[in-house]
C-alpha cells in the first residue's frame, strides 16, 4: 500500500506536487459535501424507521397500560376475596335450609336457627366466593357490594310497612315457609 497510484504517477514524474495536493484537496470537499446530504431514499427510510419506532412505542404504552388494568383488576378481586374469607359466618352444625337463588339455579346453604333469623331480617347476606357460598355479616356486604355488586346474592332489606286499614296487620307471615 505504500505506492499508491499517486506517489508512482509522481515518482514518474508524471504529475507534480501541486497537482497532487489540489486533488487530494478536492477529493475530501467532495467527500465532506456529500457526507452532508442525505439521498432521498435515506431519508424516506430513516422517516420509516422513525414512524416504526413511534408505532412501537405507542404499542408498548397500551400493553403497560392494559397490564396495569389486569394487575389493578386482580388487586380488587384479591381484596374482595380477603374481606369475606376474613368476615366470613361459620356456619358448622347448621340443620336448617336457606333457599336463594343465583342466576336461574335455585341453591341451598344449611344454617342454624340465628343465623336464619338474621339472613332473613337483613343482618346477614349471602355472597358468592368462586365456586362457594359465604355467609357475611351486612355491612361487610355493603362494602364487598361497592367494589363488586355481582358477587351478592341475598342480602334482605328490613321493610317495615304498616298500613292502618290492613286487615291482616296482626297475623305475621313467615318470610321463608318449609313444605
Amino acid at each position: 500500500m505504500g505506492n499508491s497510484l499517486q506517489e508512482q504517477l509522481l515518482k514518474a514524474g508524471l504529475v507534480d506536487e501541486q497537482k497532487l495536493k489540489q486533488a487530494r484537496s478536492s477529493k475530501r470537499k467532495q467527500t465532506k459535501q456529500t457526507g452532508k446530504r442525505i439521498s432521498p431514499e435515506e431519508q424516506q427510510a430513516r422517516q420509516a424507521a422513525q414512524r416504526a419506532q413511534a408505532e412501537k412505542a405507542a404499542r408498548d404504552r397500551e400493553l403497560n397500560r392494559q397490564r396495569q388494568e389486569e394487575a389493578t383488576l386482580r388487586a380488587a378481586e384479591n381484596e374482595v376475596r380477603q374481606l369475606i374469607h376474613k368476615h366470613r359466618v361459620v356456619r358448622d352444625g347448621g340443620d336448617l335450609a336457606y333457599n336463594f337463588t343465583d342466576g336461574n339455579a335455585l341453591k341451598r346453604i344449611y344454617v342454624n336457627k340465628e343465623q336464619h333469623a338474621k339472613l332473613v331480617a337483613g343482618n346477614l347476606a349471602i355472597v358468592r366466593q368462586d365456586t362457594f357460598y359465604e355467609v357475611i355479616p351486612a355491612e361487610i356486604a355493603e362494602r364487598v357490594r361497592a367494589r363488586d355488586a355481582s358477587l351478592i346474592l341475598v342480602l334482605n332489606q328490613a321493610t317495615e310497612r304498616t298500613d292502618g286499614d290492613d286487615p291482616y296487620a296482626d297475623y305475621q307471615v313467615p318470610d321463608d315457609l318449609i313444605w
